[in-house]
């Protein structure tokens, strides 16, 4: 029993998110059942769909389970300022990409401010430790799996 559901014996909050991985996980069988797609050898396009609805679906299981052993724990306060920092640079790597800054920069600029939102206070070590990721990210996606990420004028040099 919950301190907030003493008579019922279950914590509401966790059987809504359990209801939802469980319509994430139908959602998900159900658009892959329409699928065309076919392979003519091994594991095709298809299996890993299967694999993220089953993953859902123990998602939901274990979240029942909880659900009715005790509900989930109280969440902390957060740090609004975090939020803001880590929330500034998701925005941030959406709009540089989408003006054309390229995924390097992008990356730089989501790795700083998802630091700093952490804690962290150095800036510009961060934002070297972003564009390099971002970099080794680019060419292996590029040159290995010859899949082009969106491109700025620095990643216009390298390819």
């Amino acid at each position: 029993m919950t301190p907030d559901n003493p008579a019922r014996g279950f914590d509401i909050p966790a059987l809504v998110v359990a209801g939802l991985l469980f319509a994430a996980a139908g959602i998900v069988l159900y658009d892959i059942s329409r699928q065309t797609i076919v392979s003519t050898y091994g594991v095709g396009p298809t299996a890993m769909p299967y694999v993220v609805a089953c993953g859902l679906g123990l998602l939901g299981l274990a979240h029942l389970a909880v659900a009715f052993r005790g509900g989930l724990p109280k969440p902390e306060a957060a740090d609004g300022g975090a939020v803001a920092w880590i929330i500034g640079g998701l925005v941030a790597f959406v709009a540089v990409i989408g003006l054309g800054g390229g995924f390097v920069i992008a990356t730089a600029l989501v790795f700083a401010s998802v630091a700093r939102g952490f804690g962290r206070r150095a800036l510009a070590v961060d934002l070297a430790i972003g564009a390099g990721l971002g970099l080794v990210i680019f060419l292996v996606f590029a040159k290995l799996l010859t899949l082009l990420l969106p491109a700025g004028p620095l990643e216009r040099l390298l390819v």
